[in-house]
C-alpha cells in the first residue's frame, strides 16, 4: 500500500502489543503468527520506523487495585496470573525489543490508559501508528479507539493480529477498523525491492 510507504518514518511507530507467551498460547497457529510479526518488525526497522512494545503484566499492588466490578481482570487478580516477573508475561523472544525501542507495561486492556506510551511517542514526534497485537477484540480494538481519539493516523496489520474468535477478527478488520484506520498486511511494510517481500 503506497500510503504506508509514503509516511515519514521518523513520525511513525509500529506497536507490538501483548505478544507474550501467556497470551500467544490462546490463539491458533502461534508460530506462524510470530513469524509474520518478526518479518513485520524487520520491515519496520528497515523503513526507519520507531518500535513500541506493550505487555500486560502485574505487580502485587496492581492486583490489589483491580475491583470486583472489572469483569475482565478481577478473575485474573484472584489467580495472580501474568505476574510481571513471570516468563509468561515477557515479550516473546522471537519478537523481542531492541535496546532503543519503547517498552511499556500495562494493567488494563488498552495500550494507553495505564502507561506513559502517548507521552513517549509524542516525545519522539510520532503521529502515525501501525498496530499489531493479540487479541484483535482486546488490545487492538481498545488501542485503536483511544489512539483515534488522540488524533494519530492509524494502520492495522491484519495478519499480525489474532483473536480467540476468527469471525470476530474478520468482522473487526472488514467492518469496524476501516472507519478509523487503514487495514493492511505485513507485506505492505516491505520496502520496494526488499528481499523480505517473500511468501508469507
Amino acid at each position: 500500500m503506497a500510503a504506508i510507504l509514503s509516511l515519514d518514518p521518523t513520525r511513525t511507530a509500529l506497536l507490538v502489543m501483548d505478544y507474550q507467551p501467556g497470551i500467544l498460547g490462546r490463539v491458533g497457529d502461534p508460530d506462524a503468527l510470530l513469524a509474520r510479526m518478526a518479518r513485520a518488525i524487520a520491515h519496520a526497522r528497515n523503513l526507519g520506523f520507531h518500535l513500541g512494545y506493550v505487555r500486560v503484566a502485574f505487580e502485587d499492588a496492581d492486583y490489589d487495585h483491580i475491583p470486583p466490578s472489572n469483569k475482565g481482570f478481577s478473575a485474573l487478580a484472584g489467580t495472580r496470573q501474568m505476574k510481571a516477573s513471570d516468563p509468561a508475561s515477557a515479550v516473546h523472544p522471537a519478537v523481542a525489543p531492541a535496546r532503543d525501542d519503547i517498552v511499556v507495561r500495562k494493567t488494563r486492556v488498552g495500550a494507553f490508559s495505564t502507561t506513559d506510551l502517548d507521552e513517549r511517542l509524542r516525545g519522539r514526534g510520532v503521529d502515525a501508528l501501525v498496530l499489531a497485537g493479540i487479541s484483535t477484540s482486546g488490545v487492538v480494538l481498545s488501542t485503536l479507539r483511544d489512539a483515534a481519539d488522540r488524533d494519530y493516523r492509524l494502520f492495522v496489520l491484519a495478519d499480525c493480529c489474532a483473536d480467540l474468535d476468527p469471525q470476530v477478527h474478520e468482522m473487526l478488520m472488514t467492518k469496524v477498523f476501516p472507519r478509523q484506520a487503514d487495514v493492511i498486511t505485513s507485506r505492505d511494510l516491505a520496502a520496494p525491492g526488499s528481499a523480505a517481500r517473500d511468501d508469507e
